[in-house]
């Protein structure tokens, strides 16, 4: 929709969503993530108070959102506010948002290099996955190592090019 439209008002509202998803994905979930990670390293030496739940909440988010958040917008609480992190059977509930999220990125940066000819390797991914780790359907279809910054770098400068558009735009409109 959004390489569709000349519609700059409409343009700016799809650049808007979209790059809502990626600080949801890249931020808020990754702070979830963050917390958890934490808690579960915190929690082998015994049990924890409100009050390092709320510091290891405030650490996390400060680290997912590095200084996008005032001071005053960190949710020290937040852990309460949700049911994931109470759902025992599924520890790290959120780190698969993150990832796909992610994933998705560095597969759509790479298409966007190659063309008309990642179609074929796309859909030989696709078919590989109900088979296959993610890391050895990467390798064998796209050529990449999971473990390597770049190819999760391009999901970030897919992100930011989206910022960069979305500014520009805003501007051009006020």
């Amino acid at each position: 929709a959004l390489a569709a439209t000349n519609d700059p008002q409409e343009k700016l509202m799809l650049l808007e969503q979209k790059l809502q998803g990626a600080y949801t994905f890249m931020c808020d979930i990754h702070s979830r993530y963050l917390f958890d990670k934490n808690f579960y390293i915190k929690r082998k030496d015994g049990v924890l108070s409100v009050e390092q739940l709320k510091a290891l909440m405030i650490s996390a988010q400060k680290e997912a959102f590095g200084d996008l958040l005032d001071p005053s917008g960190y949710h020290p609480l937040f852990w309460c506010s949700k049911l994931h992190f109470y759902i025992t059977t599924a520890p790290f509930y959120n780190f698969p948002y993150t990832f796909g999220f992610m994933f998705s990125g560095g597969l759509y940066d790479r298409a966007k290099k190659e063309g008309a000819s990642f179609a074929d390797k796309y859909a030989a991914l696709l078919a590989d996955t109900g088979s296959m780790t993610t890391e050895e359907v990467a390798q064998k279809h796209i050529g990449m190592d999971l473990t390597e910054e770049a190819f999760w770098q391009g999901a970030v400068d897919t992100a930011l090019a989206d910022v960069e558009e979305f500014v520009k735009l805003a501007n051009e409109l006020a």
